[in-house]
């Protein structure tokens, strides 16, 4: 009797254990399901909407929308704005990764040198990361103005006025250095973390082997920086895709388009135009040079490497 007693006993604790963990696993999918449903209904289903209406002929005034098919994206290879808003995309993404990447690198490796007001000076580069884009863009657009404070200093020391943001080859360049600049606490950040992770017993033996800075800075950091380039990297390149708000506020595209995004193209034949079938095309080609370039340097940066 007593036997059956304990038995049953441990039949009920089993029960208990079980259900105990069938609640805990409830609990847990359902806090799993609230994001993964929000980036269903927020991120995934308007990403594959856009993908519907990019093959129609959209107008958001007619209750018909008709089926064109690659219309849109015809017409868009075929529209020279388009085509020159997406050779100055590339143009952002190329000078604009390069530029963060040398001078994130430069000025974490001269961080890391100093002794004295570390912190302070690490706020100080970071604080225009964390400074409105909107706000930046204007300094630098009233800095770079015909009358600004540039052509002032230069006209000072001799030089002729240049036309900076009016002129069609020099404005791109003023918007990435803008961008640059905005950027750069960022990539200090993630370099400097990047550096502390390196063993110093590398350049003390480097240093001991009669390596010089250069063969150091060559042979160790670059390499087991690795992992930290390719990701700043794509960051860098995914931020410079989406250029948008420095040309609203700086240029709005001009001069003769010269400054004009593939974004900020998508915006003016979204919303100004109104044209949803062609600005739905434009955002996949988006998409996909997104997508293809993140692949592309995860697969060619990336270096296997060991201590």
């Amino acid at each position: 009797m007593a036997q059956t007693e304990m038995n049953a006993k441990m039949k009920s604790k089993k029960k208990t254990k079980l259900s105990l963990r069938q609640q805990r696993n409830i609990f847990v999918y359902s806090c799993l399901a609230v994001p993964l449903l929000f980036f269903i209904f927020i991120r995934f289903a308007p990403t594959l909407y856009t993908f519907n209406v990019g093959f129609r002929e959209w107008d958001i005034l007619s209750s018909v929308k008709p089926f064109v098919g690659l219309d849109n994206y015809v017409a868009l290879f075929q529209d020279e704005v388009f085509l020159k808003s997406l050779k100055n995309t590339f143009i952002y993404v190329i000078f604009g990764v390069i530029g963060q990447l040398i001078v994130g690198l430069g000025v974490a490796l001269l961080l890391q040198r100093i002794n004295k007001f570390v912190g302070l000076f690490r706020v100080i580069y970071f604080i225009p990361y964390v400074t409105s884009i909107v706000a930046v863009s204007w300094v630098f657009k009233w800095l770079f103005m015909n009358n600004g404070i540039v052509n002032s200093m230069l006209i000072d020391l001799g030089f002729e006025k240049q036309l900076f943001l009016n002129s069609p080859d020099q404005a791109i360049y003023i918007i990435i250095a803008s961008m640059v600049w905005q950027g750069l606490g960022f990539q200090m950040v993630i370099f400097l973390a990047g550096l502390e992770n390196i063993p110093k017993m590398f350049y003390e033996a480097a240093e001991i082997d009669g390596a010089n800075s250069w063969q150091r800075f060559y042979r160790i950091t670059l390499p087991l920086l690795n992992p930290t380039i390719v990701f700043s990297a794509v960051i860098g390149s995914i931020s410079f895709l989406q250029t948008f708000t420095q040309v609203q506020n700086m240029t709005m595209g001009g001069p003769l388009n010269s400054t004009n995004s593939l974004v900020h193209y998508i915006y003016q034949l979204a919303f100004q135009q109104f044209k949803m079938g062609p600005a739905s095309a434009a955002t996949v080609i988006l998409f996909l040079i997104i997508l293809v370039l993140t692949l592309f340097q995860m697969k060619v940066l990336t270096r296997k490497f060991d201590y």
